[in-house]
């Protein structure tokens, strides 16, 4: 009897790796996305089912370390799903290159200069995860990326002056009006 309760056993046990082998790999949630709004402007939507609060930094191919959702308190903000965090086109200088986003969610208003410090704490680091912070409360993070990309302006259709547009009147310039034929 003991040899079959030791078959049944092992025919138990090599199904339940079966069914594992063929099991699908969990589907990552995204928390946000980035939506492109111009050559190198972009919002950021939150998901659904989000924690409350949010703040938004990004760091550059160039090292350079932004905050974007900044306030006069200096603490995250408020963050409704499906609408662009705080109503805002965010713009990325198209020299400073491709930047990735971080977007902290929290259940409480967070102090944005102890992200701010930790972010510049762990630029060297390949990949940052909110483990890596010491912050308050309940924390998500979403990390994306933008790629800003500049345009050329004959195509764009926008006017180009033959000092580039740096002179100080620059876009401001009066053009003549044609008279309207009669």
């Amino acid at each position: 009897m003991t040899r079959w309760a030791g078959l049944l056993t092992v025919m138990a046990l090599g199904a339940g790796l079966v069914s594992c082998d063929n099991a699908k790999p969990p589907v990552k949630r995204t928390r946000a996305q980035v939506k492109r709004t111009g050559p190198a402007t972009m919002e950021i939507i939150p998901e659904g089912g989000q924690l409350p609060y949010c703040m938004l930094f990004t760091t550059s191919e160039k090292g350079v370390i932004r905050q974007l959702t900044l306030t006069r308190e200096n603490r995250s903000i408020r963050c409704e799903a499906n609408q662009p965090v705080a109503n805002t086109r965010f713009r990325v200088p198209v020299q400073e290159g491709k930047v990735r986003v971080y977007v902290f969610f929290s259940d409480e208003p967070v102090p944005t200069g102890w992200v701010a410090q930790q972010l510049y704490e762990l630029r060297d680091k390949e990949r940052i995860t909110a483990m890596d912070l010491r912050l308050p409360g309940r924390i998500y993070m979403e990390t994306l990326e933008f790629t800003p990309e500049t345009v050329d302006p004959k195509a764009a259709g926008i006017g180009v002056t033959s000092d580039g547009g740096t002179a100080p009147d620059a876009g401001t310039r009066a053009r003549p009006v044609e008279p309207a034929a009669h």
